[in-house]
């Protein structure tokens, strides 16, 4: 509730304006808030309200008005902020607290403004006292003379605040704001003089001379026409230090002119404002705010000295870490450590910035702290800018200790610094607080989970190192459940000790339970609601988090594998990527996402299992699997341009809002190499979810980075995809995989379960009508069956695919015929026919193309040298041999190199001894 004067007179109370009525009634109230909290005589009161003779039925009429005001305060809740207008037989008392009166908190602020050291200060604190303006004073009241006068020196107040801000932004250097603030004013009094020569000097001081004398021939000129007197000595001497160029040096201090037209110039006022609250008495003792050490404190020597470096260096230390790392038990230990280099005391405040409220805002925490400086409680400014200031003041010679925990933002943080250079202060927050960093210099000092020897040793300090002696086994495992997190191993510890009996594997293989870990890692609080655990620290810290990265935070419980980029967010999100990044970087403030590697993100166990117990989007998982089938098949694409699509893409795929792109092969290899564990787990996360059309699209489209590394275990992932093909009826798909996946099998040399898949393959793309697919098929199970020796039924699979694909405009697959069959037809003695099926295969295209085409030209061309060989005409063979081992090396292919360099060797056994070997 606010009772204003500044303007027109009101009442501002929680629901909004109180509709006072009449300007009688105003006026009543005005002349009781004149004299708040002392006793107005009726008769005063009908002074104010008839500007004449009163009517004879005037006490009646001001009784009314009075009745009616009380209604006003009730409707407003005035009871609730100490607010009563009390009668006193033929009197009336309005009693209230001086701060809810607008009129008091600007003297304040204007008193306390005129003792700042700094013009900084000074300035915004003038700024705050004048914002409480609002027009004219006392508006809407009757012009009676006792309100008149109020009025005036009201006014008189509010313009020497005027000039004493113009003065403050003058030692500043800001000689362009006190011009425009003053001129404003001088335009609205140009008889006022005083106004004319500060706004003379500022206009001069600005670089605007001219103007400056402009300014006081206009003034000269007003006091002549309307007064018929010449300026006085202040306005001569500004215009002859204008004339002469030496105007003072600096303008006067904001608290060198005198106040004016205060509430003590008011009619018979109330008594006036306490004194000017000044620094505490030298035998004061040192204040100590801060709470006991933590028990159980353990470890964290590199973060402490950390801090030390921080604090010294800085002045600022900022601990941060996740919800339940042990950021307050780290500060309030190093604190107890180093208080005594602070001799003029400690003060800690918990700012409570992840409580279910809105925290404690800096002014209250002024409103303890200032009183453990010596200021006397009710000489504490109420104005949150007149509070710091005190503050500022305060702490600038003093060498204090300032611990700010759980401080959610820096703009909570700013106001509690202390100001001298031998102080220093350690805030801890669950977010980053850029914002301290900037401006503040503030160093951080990132606190993260335990380690497990140390996890060990904390469990062992709680429950007694006799059970965890006997189970050390047990006792790292439970460190590990609990991620290192000193909360959770607190938690664990009182659950151990209420159970006295339980052995420490009894409670890991609960804790094991994904679906009972969180609740197990929680406590009864008597105090509140949420209860003492993980699960309540985390949600605070989520309900804290903004609207876009809150809504994130509820999808990633949606995400099956270990980490995401900023284009996975912007799929779970339906945003584009830039959103999703801040959204990222936000969780990533608030410590609940780390970046491990530029532009990867991840979670921690605890923080993902809270997650998944939160509601996200219907489609959630949907938008993920989507954007990896879809950057998959753009992955593919980048990597083997030459090759045929192996799929297209659902009929109901949910498109990004921006469609991924790769700069060449590389990129798109890096990809499926940063990508493949996530790859498997959406592979999973889709078959759970009955998405099977989905399933096996995201692992067949990885066939690209298979074949690069086909000895890596692909076998789970592709029976998977196989097992979802089938369930979807979808003989091309159930083709492709089972061929890959007998591929595979051939690799590792397993061989009778290589063609247990490879025998279904080809009848499958049969089924299908896809001769691409039957082609790939073909060629696998013939290298499958090569295995045991070059027979007629692999010949005839690799003459079968050729068939099928030649002329077809597939590339690829006509290549990969081609270069297994010249192969076969070298092994069973055939180089002419080889050497032809080769030189077939490298009409084809040229040799110059990326990836798997220049890979099947460097089998090739070594097949043809081979051949050549085997035909005699090894001058032939060494120069094609020479060109097989350059594609090699250029194509990074180990195998078509190893060849090669087999086939060279042959031939130097073979030639005479001459200088052809060096040569080559």
């Amino acid at each position: 509730m606010e009772f204003r004067l500044l303007g027109t007179v009101s009442i501002a109370a929680e629901a909004g304006e109180l509709p006072l009525g009449p300007a009688k009634r105003r006026s009543v109230l005005a002349a009781l808030l004149l004299r708040a909290n002392a006793v107005v005589p009726v008769d005063r009161l009908i002074d104010a309200v008839w500007d004449e003779r009163p009517p004879a039925r005037a006490r009646t009429v001001v009784q009314g008005h009075v009745s009616r005001l009380r209604a006003l305060f009730e409707q407003g809740g005035a009871g609730e902020y100490g607010v009563e207008l009390a009668t006193h037989g033929q009197a009336y008392e309005l009693r209230m607290p001086d701060h809810l009166l607008d009129a008091y908190r600007f003297e304040e602020l204007v008193q306390l403004a005129g003792h700042q050291k700094h013009p900084t200060d000074a300035v915004l604190m003038l700024r705050e006292a004048l914002a409480l303006w609002r027009g004219p004073a006392m508006t809407g009241t009757v012009g009676s003379e006792p309100l008149v006068v109020a009025a005036r020196a009201l006014e008189e107040t509010r313009l020497v605040t005027v000039e004493q801000l113009a003065a403050a932004y003058g030692r500043l250097g800001e000689h362009v704001k006190a011009a425009a603030l003053l001129r404003a004013e001088a335009v609205a009094n140009p008889l006022r003089e005083s106004l004319a020569a500060a706004l003379m000097l500022s206009l001069y001081r600005a670089g605007h001379q001219s103007d400056a004398l402009d300014c006081y021939h206009r003034t000269r000129t007003q006091l002549a026409d309307e007064l018929g007197v010449d300026p006085g000595p202040a306005l001569r001497a500004a215009y002859e230090a204008v004339l002469r160029g030496t105007p003072p040096a600096a303008p006067p201090s904001a608290g060198d002119a005198p106040l004016a037209g205060g509430p003590a110039d008011w009619p018979e006022p109330a008594d006036p404002p306490a004194a000017e609250p000044g620094p505490p008495a030298p035998s004061l003792p040192a204040p100590d705010l801060l709470p006991r050490a933590p028990r159980g404190f353990l470890g964290r020597a590199r973060e402490l000295a950390a801090l030390d470096t921080a604090v010294e260096r800085a002045r600022v230390a900022l601990v941060t870490g996740p919800a339940g790392v042990g950021k307050t038990a780290l500060a309030l230990n190093w604190a107890h450590r180093r208080a005594s280099h602070y001799p003029d005391g400690v003060l800690y405040a918990d700012l409570r910035g992840f409580s279910p409220d809105d925290g404690v805002d800096s002014a209250d925490v002024l409103r303890e702290f200032l009183p453990a400086l010596g200021v006397p409680p009710r000489q504490v400014p109420e104005s949150p800018t007149a509070a710091a200031a005190l503050y500022r003041s305060l702490t600038e010679d003093r060498a204090l200790l300032v611990v700010l925990d759980n401080v959610r933002s820096a703009d909570r943080a700013r106001p509690l610094l202390p100001a001298g250079a031998r102080s220093a202060t350690v805030v801890t927050s669950r977010l980053r607080l850029g914002g301290l960093v900037v401006t503040e210099l503030a160093r951080p000092v990132p606190l993260g989970v335990l380690g497990l020897d140390d996890s060990a040793a904390l469990l062992a300090a709680a429950v007694g190192g006799d059970r965890v002696d006997a189970e050390p086994a047990a006792a790292r495992r439970l460190a590990a459940l609990c991620d290192g997190l000193p909360l959770a191993l607190r938690v664990t510890a009182a659950q151990l000790a209420a159970r006295p009996h339980w052995r420490l594997a009894d409670l890991a293989a609960e804790l094991a339970d994904e679906q009972r870990r969180l609740s197990l890692l929680s406590v009864d609080d008597s105090e509140g609601a949420d209860g003492q655990g993980v699960a309540a620290a985390l949600r605070l810290t989520v309900q804290g988090l903004p609207e876009e990265a809150g809504r994130l935070f509820r999808q990633l419980g949606v995400v099956p594998g270990t980490d995401l980029d900023r284009h996975a967010a912007a799929a779970l999100l339906d945003r584009t990527p830039p959103v999703a990044a801040e959204a990222l970087d936000r969780l990533c403030d608030a410590h609940l996402l780390t970046e491990y590697a530029p532009g990867r993100h991840t979670l921690h166990d605890l923080v993902r299992l809270y997650a998944r117990g939160l509601d996200a989007d219907e489609d959630a998982l949907l938008r993920l699997l989507d954007h990896y089938t879809l950057t998959a098949m753009a992955a593919a694409r980048a990597a083997e341009p030459d090759d045929q699509p192996c799929c297209v893409a659902p009929s109901n795929a949910r498109l990004p809002r921006t469609a991924a792109q790769f700069a060449g092969r590389d990129a798109a290899l890096l990809w499926y190499a940063a990508e493949r564990d996530n790859l498997a787990a959406a592979v999973a996360a889709a078959r759970a979810a009955g998405l099977h059309d989905r399933a096996w699209r995201l692992a067949v489209l990885q066939w690209p980075y298979i074949l690069w590394h086909s000895h890596d275990g692909w076998v789970p992932l592709l029976e998977a995809a196989a097992d979802s093909a089938s369930r979807e009826k979808d003989a091309d798909a159930e083709s492709r995989v089972r061929a890959l996946l007998g591929w595979i099998l051939t690799q590792e040399n397993r061989l009778t379960e290589a063609l247990v898949h490879l025998r279904l393959a080809p009848p499958l793309a049969a089924r299908a009508g896809e001769p691409s697919s039957e082609a790939t098929a073909l060629v696998n199970l013939a290298v499958a069956l090569d295995r045991f020796g070059v027979s007629d039924e692999s010949l005839g699979h690799t003459a079968r695919a050729a068939e099928l694909v030649r002329g077809s405009g597939d590339v690829m697959t006509e290549l990969l015929a081609m270069e297994h069959r010249s192969r076969q037809l070298l092994a069973v003695g055939d180089p002419a026919g080889a050497l032809a099926c080769a030189r077939e295969g490298l009409a084809l295209d040229g040799d110059t193309v990326n990836g798997l085409v220049g890979v099947r030209h460097s089998m090739l061309t070594a097949t043809a040298g081979t051949a050549l060989i085997d035909l005699g005409r090894t001058e032939e063979a060494a120069a094609l041999l020479v060109r097989a081992r350059e594609l090699g090396l250029a194509h990074g292919y180990k195998e078509s190199v190893q060849r090669v360099e087999a086939q060279l060797r042959r031939l130097d056994e073979a030639a005479p001894t001459t200088d052809t070997a060096t040569e080559r």
